[in-house]
């Protein structure tokens, strides 16, 4: 009886143990960065009610720090966005009464490939992979929606997205490229092998007559 008891509480202590280090592990993988880290290149994006001087968007440097109007430079890669948000309110009541903040945090991404304008943006991690092409000025006709590539460097980082992917459950950091490649040869010139097909139906008719 007694080593009954013993074993059951062994047992209660290893499933308290393993369920307290599940709770306590750190979230990895493109989920974590949805949580809102901040890393070198990010920008965030300050609104300041009333105060367009103070307002705009400012990049975190190297040094994980932005320099704010009037605050000067603050680290910020160690803050949640929720905490930016308290720190940045406590720093301007200093100089503001009342002040009414928002923050929005921001990658800088490349949108490259078949879109119409190509280039640097700005873009939101609730932002879908559709939303980011878009504001490259969509795909161009030979632009295949339905692929999308992901760029580090000179590194592919192959995963499955659709349209539909939000930038926050993607790997997608600032300085990446999202690429849009183009369509096959095939499927942008699907009249040529219709009319083969014809042509060939055509010849097929003649002969058989």
């Amino acid at each position: 009886m007694h080593s009954l008891r013993a074993f059951l509480v062994l047992l209660g202590i290893a499933v308290i143990g393993s369920t307290l280090a599940a709770q306590s592990a750190p979230t990895t993988g493109p989920m974590a960065d949805s949580q809102g880290v901040l890393r070198p290149g990010d920008l965030v994006k300050l609104s300041i009610w009333r105060e367009p001087d103070l307002s705009g968007e400012f990049q975190v440097h190297e040094t994980g720090e932005i320099v704010f109007p009037k605050i000067g430079p603050l680290r910020v890669t160690t803050l949640s966005p929720d905490s930016l948000r308290h720190t940045l309110l406590d720093a301007y009541s200093v100089y503001l009464r009342n002040p009414s903040i928002e923050i929005t945090l921001l990658r800088r991404v490349q949108v490259l490939g078949a879109v119409r304008n190509p280039g640097l943006y700005p873009v939101d991690p609730t932002m879908t992979l559709a939303d980011v092409i878009a504001k490259a000025g969509g795909a161009t006709p030979q632009g295949n929606t339905k692929k999308f590539e992901l760029r580090r460097g000179s590194e592919r980082i192959s995963a499955t997205f659709t349209a539909d992917t939000r930038v926050a459950d993607t790997p997608l950091r600032s300085g990446d490229q999202l690429f849009i490649p183009e369509r096959s040869w095939l499927s942008r010139n699907s009249w040529v092998l219709v009319a083969g097909l014809s042509a060939t139906t055509s010849v097929i008719v003649a002969v058989l007559r």
